[in-house]
């Protein structure tokens, strides 16, 4: 569902933007592989192992906000693999 009050390209560049000026270089040593969800409207955040865990301490600190969450040291915040295959019936 699109957030009310900011586009989705407005939630990204504000949210890599506030990642890369005030946290990346610290977070990328202290918090590898770890989810960050970023409020963009205030700069607050959350770091979790998981996503929606953090995403909710966000969202309860402040209800309706705009966050955007990465995983610190990776372009991905899920990656999975496998081998693709037909379905035995």
């Amino acid at each position: 569902m699109p957030h009310p009050r900011f586009s989705n390209e407005e939630i990204v560049r504000r949210g890599e933007e506030i990642y890369a000026s005030q946290m990346r270089d610290q977070f990328e040593e202290l918090y590898q592989d770890k989810i960050v969800i970023i409020n963009i409207e205030n700069g607050e955040y959350e770091i979790d192992d998981d996503a929606l865990t953090a995403s909710k301490r966000a969202l309860a600190k402040h209800p309706g906000a705009a966050i955007y969450g990465l995983r610190v040291g990776s372009r991905f915040m899920y990656e999975f693999s496998g081998i693709l295959g037909q379905a035995k019936q």
